[in-house]
């Protein structure tokens, strides 16, 4: 292969942390973060699932999910109930949702602006090809 796989993985890196910044800069405003903002969007896409679904979700570690949530509950943008055995079930709260609400519209203006210098066919290209390699190895 001519590509520098190792360049290439750096140069996905470095548009993963642009983006990261733009979004904590762009979501301070709200009293929330990137990685707030995403676990209150997994609990969304996911209502009651688990607290190791949503770090899963949110590619985090099970420690490190339930020390956010603790942070969620905390400003009362979620809720915790108890699920079938020992599962703790969650749910966003109104004000959890109105956050999202708030807050997707700033993202979705932050990633129009970074993908701006791409056509929408460039776009979907780059899509179908992060999913491919982000896909899992099979068994």
């Amino acid at each position: 292969m001519s590509v520098e796989l190792q360049l290439l993985g750096k140069a996905i890196k470095r548009a993963q942390y642009r983006h990261h910044r733009q979004l904590d800069l762009r979501l301070a405003p709200l009293g929330t973060t990137l990685v707030q903002w995403d676990a209150l969007r997994a609990i969304e896409r996911q209502p009651g699932a688990s607290a190791h679904d949503l770090a899963v979700a949110t590619f985090q570690s099970d420690q490190a999910f339930g020390t956010l949530a603790n942070r969620l509950l905390a400003q009362q943008l979620i809720e915790r109930r108890s699920g079938q055995g020992r599962r703790i079930e969650h749910r966003l709260t109104p004000a959890g949702k109105a956050l999202l609400e708030a807050a997707h519209p700033l993202a979705d203006e932050m990633l129009a602006d970074s993908f701006a210098g791409l056509t929408e066919q460039e776009c979907a290209t780059l899509l179908a090809l992060l999913l491919r390699v982000g896909e899992p190895d099979p068994d």
